[in-house]
């Protein structure tokens, strides 16, 4: 379908180089003692996803994109369209973003790397390439 987008990374947590290998250690994102560990490298094709120190920083500003438009969303459900008043809004929304916090942050780093990682074609097929060159 859409394997070779960087959609299917961002929404599936896979290695955006060649989407084979996970990005997160655990597939949780609410296990919090885990929520945040990455990989240092993807298993499948040894990607660095740790490229240096601060690199991640630049995640903050996805994450906050993505809760504004969380907060845009929810306040056109509620007060425009429902009529609602604005202090319900004002609880809903600060309750939804403390629940998807561990989401966004995932979700945000998986964006930002997306960003300066592009995908890799010639990653697809290439475990019968290296059962190949362990046999020879």
């Amino acid at each position: 379908m859409f394997k070779a987008t960087r959609l299917y990374s961002i929404l599936f947590n896979k290695c955006p180089c060649c989407h084979k290998g996970s990005f997160f250690i655990d597939g949780n994102p609410y296990r919090l003692k885990h929520f945040d560990k990455i990989h240092s490298h993807c298993s499948y094709c040894q990607e660095d996803f740790v490229r240096e120190v601060g690199f991640y920083y630049g995640a903050m500003y996805v994450s906050y994109g993505l809760s504004v438009g969380i907060g845009i969303g929810l306040f056109l459900i509620l007060v425009v369209w429902a009529g609602l008043n604005v202090l319900p809004f004002l609880i809903c929304y600060s309750l939804l973003i403390l629940f998807l916090s561990p989401w966004v942050f995932r979700k945000s780093r998986l964006v930002w790397i997306n960003l300066f990682v592009r995908f890799n074609p010639d990653y697809i097929g290439t475990e019968e390439k290296m059962r190949i060159k362990k046999n020879n």
